[in-house]
C-alpha cells in the first residue's frame, strides 16, 4: 500500500473515531441542574423524607408518588448518589421560588473587596487636597481600600521627602476611618501607599441601608423611630 492511502485511511480512522466520541457526548442529551421529580425518578425504591422533615423510610417509589398525591406535594430526588436516592414531599415551585430569593439577597449582601485609586502631586494646592482627602475619606466610610499614589514631575523626582510628608499627613487626617496598609515605598517616578477602612465592607453596606431606609422614614440615622421618640 502507497504512502498515500495510508494516509487517507489514518485520516479516515480518525475522522471516524471523532466522530463516534460527538455521537456519545450528544447521546444523552444535555445534562440538567435540576433535581428528579415525581414521575421522572426512576430507581425502584427510595429513602423517603416526609414534609416536615420527618424519617418515613425506605419504601417503593410507587408508594412514595401515592403519598405525594394525597399531600398535594412533589416527590423530589434531594440525593441522588445515596443509595437508594433520597426523595422528600415538598412544594417544588415554591422550593424554587424561596433557593432563588436567598440566592438573590446572599449576591445582594456579597462584600467585593474594592481598592480606590487617588493621585496627589507632592506640591498640591491647599483646596485640591482638601478636595481629594474628602474623596479619600468617602471611599473608608465605604469600606473600600485606597491607593494613594503621589506623581513627581522632573525636579521634584530629587524631593521624595516631600511625597513621603504629603503621604504621612493624609494618613493622620483620616486615621480615624482608616489605617496604612502598606507604607509609602517608592515605585519609578511614583510613590504609592495603601489606605485600609477600619470598617469591614459589610458594616458600611449595612449602615448606608440602613441610612436609606431612615431618609425614606423621614428621621435621621441612627436616631429613633418616631413612635419611640413619642413614648419617650
Amino acid at each position: 500500500m502507497s504512502r498515500v492511502a495510508v494516509g487517507r485511511s489514518h485520516r479516515y480512522r480518525r475522522y471516524a473515531a471523532v466522530r463516534q466520541t460527538i455521537a456519545w457526548c450528544n447521546r444523552g442529551g444535555p445534562i440538567s441542574a435540576e433535581p428528579r421529580i415525581n414521575d421522572r425518578i426512576r430507581v425502584p425504591e427510595v429513602r423517603l423524607v416526609g414534609p416536615s422533615g420527618e424519617q418515613v423510610g425506605i419504601v417503593p417509589l410507587a408508594k412514595a408518588l401515592e403519598l405525594a398525591q394525597e399531600y398535594d406535594l412533589d416527590l423530589v430526588e434531594v440525593a441522588a448518589n445515596a443509595r437508594p436516592p433520597v426523595c422528600k414531599l415538598m412544594d417544588y415551585g415554591k422550593f424554587k421560588y424561596e433557593s432563588a430569593m436567598k440566592a438573590r439577597e446572599a449576591r445582594k449582601n456579597q462584600a467585593h473587596t474594592v481598592i480606590k485609586e487617588m493621585k496627589l502631586r507632592p506640591k498640591i494646592d491647599p483646596h485640591d487636597y482638601d478636595t481629594k482627602k474628602g474623596h479619600v475619606v468617602r471611599f473608608l466610610k465605604q469600606g473600600d481600600k485606597v491607593k494613594i499614589t503621589i506623581m513627581f514631575r522632573g525636579r521634584e523626582q530629587s524631593r521624595p521627602e516631600l511625597g513621603f510628608r504629603l503621604l504621612q499627613r493624609l494618613a493622620e487626617d483620616v486615621q480615624d476611618l482608616g489605617f496604612v496598609e502598606s507604607n509609602p515605598k517608592q515605585d519609578g517616578r511614583n510613590m504609592i501607599m495603601v489606605l485600609g477602612p477600619h470598617k469591614k465592607k459589610t458594616e458600611a453596606m449595612a449602615e448606608a441601608r440602613e441610612a436609606q431606609a431612615a431618609r425614606k422614614a423621614g428621621r435621621q440615622p441612627g436616631s429613633a423611630p418616631a413612635e419611640e421618640r413619642a413614648e419617650a
